[in-house]
């Protein structure tokens, strides 16, 4: 497993980062297939974010960053882990607020 170390910024940022990082693993096409993310929460506060990128015929790919170790693992589609990356700083979830009552008020 490869293990890398990054510094990402906000919360785009780490969009970007996830999204160019499964596509040129499985040799996509960057933006081709549409990439979702949930943010996940233990004990009603923000935790870390789930990504998973819809590829072609159904595949899924996805990633997760947690916020505790602030590191991100991505796994192919049948699961296993195949890199981690350790970030220098944490993007902020502080935006996290706002991004759901943007995304609500859509």
């Amino acid at each position: 497993m490869l293990t890398r170390v990054e510094q990402i910024n906000s919360l785009d940022d780490l969009y970007d980062y996830v999204n160019e990082t499964l596509c040129e693993h499985y040799q996509l096409q960057i933006d081709a297939f549409p990439l979702t993310q949930r943010f996940l929460r233990r004990a009603g506060k923000p935790c870390g974010i789930y990504y998973c990128l819809h590829g072609p015929r159904a595949v899924k790919f996805t990633a997760i960053w947690e916020t505790d170790r602030n590191s991100i693992l991505f796994y192919g589609s049948n699961g296993e882990r195949f890199q981690k990356t350790q970030l220098l700083e944490s993007p902020s979830l502080a935006s996290y607020k706002t991004c759901r009552l943007e995304e609500a008020a859509a």
